[in-house]
């Protein structure tokens, strides 16, 4: 019956996320969730938010996690935009910053979300070829816009952009606004946010799904300069006042108190991710440089699409795109715990 349906409906390819397969004993390494719980702190400050006060609404502006998040950047809370996971903050971004009458521009192997975005809100977009190695390149960038996103690392290539080719960027673009996506950035690069101060267009956005392992509590952030926050929030309190409730505001905040906790996992994904990359490697793969929580990988002697699903077989699930192109002979391989990688390196060595 979808003569009920809007245009805009009728025109729109949704994103797909990760699979979620019910299966038991199953090695799951296809949607980048950390391999570790958070933190004990985490745990504890949500159980105390099980109580009468559930009848109340939630704070709509978060002041208290706004707050902790402004301490642990370094910057001011009226910098700091908190929301319904790092999705639905790059989804009020869009509406607010990034529709304009030139088209926006990102990498054409990118977060597959953003060209799903720009069908919702009807965004003109073009997309930069990365390079032959899968880097993006500034200079592509250079050019009248209505703005640019992408993923610092990449995603799913897991390629880095230093800080100061974004600020090269940043440099060449001062009447477009410059998001960067930093779902990934605690596994192995420098956050952009350092260069908020100084680029009045540039806003950052994070989650705490991956490297804070909170993805069922759904919180992601931005931060910018106010006016950019500003913009924000005027959506958000057009759309949902209250969008994280008291359970992802209490628990975001202790796991953002509780920085030792998150030093430590981080720093056992990436050990387990460069004796996975090395492994890999003997086995024949072209691993690309990743300094996030998953890597890419092809095998010259197999399909992507074959490998996948025969590892499937053996209960070990991972990431294959058929789209783009230059993409499907890799699969995208979540960093999961010592011995779930080395269930993969063990069947890809039965495969391979």
């Amino acid at each position: 019956m979808s003569r009920y349906w809007s245009r805009v409906v009728q025109g729109l390819t949704p994103y797909v996320p990760g699979e979620q397969p019910k299966l038991a004993n199953l090695v799951k390494l296809n949607t980048n969730e950390s391999p570790y719980g958070p933190s004990p702190r985490v745990l504890e400050a949500v159980r105390a938010e099980a109580g009468d006060s559930l009848r109340l609404y939630p704070d709509p502006n978060s002041d208290r996690l706004r707050a902790g998040i402004a301490a642990y950047h370094g910057v001011t809370p009226d910098q700091v935009f908190v929301g319904n996971g790092s999705d639905e903050v790059l989804a009020h971004a869009f509406l607010a910053l990034l529709k304009h009458d030139l088209p926006i521009l990102f990498p054409d192997i990118t977060y597959s979300f953003y060209p799903v975005y720009c069908g919702l809100y009807e965004i003109e977009h073009r997309t930069m070829p990365l390079t032959e190695s899968f880097e993006i390149r500034v200079d592509d960038y250079l050019t009248p816009n209505g703005g640019i996103i992408f993923p610092n690392p990449n995603a799913p290539t897991g390629r880095l952009l230093a800080c100061a080719e974004i600020d090269r960027l940043l440099a060449g673009n001062p009447d477009s606004v410059v998001i960067v996506d930093e779902a990934y950035i605690d596994f192995g690069g420098e956050s952009a946010v350092g260069l908020v101060a100084s680029h009045p267009q540039l806003l950052v956005t994070r989650t705490l799904s991956k490297s804070h392992a909170l993805a069922g509590l759904r919180v992601g952030y931005a931060i910018g300069q106010a006016h950019l926050i500003e913009a924000l929030n005027r959506v958000k309190d057009s759309f949902n006042s209250y969008p994280l409730d008291r359970f992802a505001q209490a628990g975001a905040l202790a796991s953002m108190e509780d920085r030792a906790y998150f030093e430590s996992i981080c720093a056992r994904v990436v050990a387990t991710r460069e004796r996975l990359v090395a492994e890999m490697t003997r086995l024949g793969f072209e691993v690309l440089p990743s300094a996030a929580n998953f890597i890419l990988a092809r095998h010259p002697g197999h399909e992507g699409a074959a490998l996948a699903a025969a590892l499937r077989e053996r209960s070990i699930i991972v990431r294959h795109f058929r789209q783009p192109e230059r993409i499907a002979p890799f699969l995208r391989i979540t960093v999961g715990t010592e011995a779930q990688c080395d269930a993969l390196l063990d069947a890809l060595k039965a495969l391979c």
